[in-house]
């Protein structure tokens, strides 16, 4: 399926997928021709319910993995095939709706501490004080940063959505101080340590590890754990839901709303009608 891979590449590209994203797509679809032994293009909807079927029937793949080859079977025969009748049956699994985990503050401090290399420090200090994905605290460029307004352009947004992000005084100077000390190659903020390209996600993700060790933490801390802290703290502080939204990029206020979920200091506060009784 050579000639169609590169068509499929070529479309995901235009659709502003990001290179990880891309080989998930083409690896899931790499997979169902092997299966059939054909090319996707000779395959119709019969093949795409006894393909999906068979991979929720052995229960190998978890459902976040079953809903990436669905996506992927959607792009290719609604974008690059134009067939999309073969995958118009499609419905995504559910998911067991878990609750985001959240650091209190004296936990993100101890992790931030726990960081030794100046620059992994300043880099999650950035996440946790701008609620950045990782991929794009890893793309922050110079010129993003605009100390007048007091804000941060998030030009490498995901699905190429900018925003803005708050640019606090403290984060300022931390930057500036990182700045002076560091001289990281232009355009970039935060570089890679052996190119002049960008800090790679996964090499930050190794540091994070590395200092949630140090730290004694017995929770599972990720880059989007900093993130969830970050939303959750903010609305714990009384900013309003929808401001959170933007901030974080999330199309609908719904995806937001979880953090009302997790905010213990909020559900503390929440007072119980139990307390309106005279009797007990």
């Amino acid at each position: 399926m050579g000639q169609l891979r590169d068509r499929m590449m070529h479309d995901l590209e235009l659709a502003g997928y990001v290179p990880k994203t891309r080989l998930i797509y083409l690896n899931a679809i790499r997979d169902f021709a092997a299966h059939f032994r054909r090319s996707p293009a000779e395959l119709g909807a019969d093949d795409v319910r006894a393909w999906v079927g068979r991979l929720v029937k052995e229960g190998s793949i978890g459902p976040q993995r079953i809903r990436q080859h669905m996506a992927a079977l959607k792009f290719l025969y609604t974008k690059t095939l134009w067939r999309p009748d073969a995958v118009s049956f499609l419905s995504w699994p559910s998911d067991p709706r878990k609750l985001p985990t959240v650091l209190a503050i004296g936990e993100v401090e101890r992790v931030l501490d726990a960081l030794e290399r100046p620059k992994y420090r300043v880099f999650f200090t950035a996440v946790y004080a701008t609620g950045l994905r990782i991929r794009e605290a890893c793309q922050l460029e110079t010129r993003d940063i605009d100390a007048a307004r007091g804000v941060i352009h998030v030009r490498h947004a995901k699905r190429k959505k900018e925003r803005f992000v708050m640019l606090s005084p403290r984060l300022l100077s931390i930057l500036r101080a990182y700045w002076a000390l560091e001289r990281p190659p232009a355009p970039w903020i935060f570089a890679a340590s052996t190119s002049a390209r960008h800090l790679r996600p996964d090499t930050a993700r190794k540091a994070l590890k590395l200092a949630v060790a140090k730290a004694g933490l017995e929770k599972k801390v990720t880059p989007h754990v900093l993130r969830h802290s970050f939303a959750t703290h903010l609305l714990e502080g009384g900013t309003d839901l929808r401001v959170i939204q933007v901030l974080l990029g999330h199309n609908t206020i719904k995806t937001t709303t979880r953090y009302a979920r997790v905010s213990t200091e909020l559900i503390a506060k929440t007072p119980s009608p139990l307390e309106r009784l005279k009797t007990g």
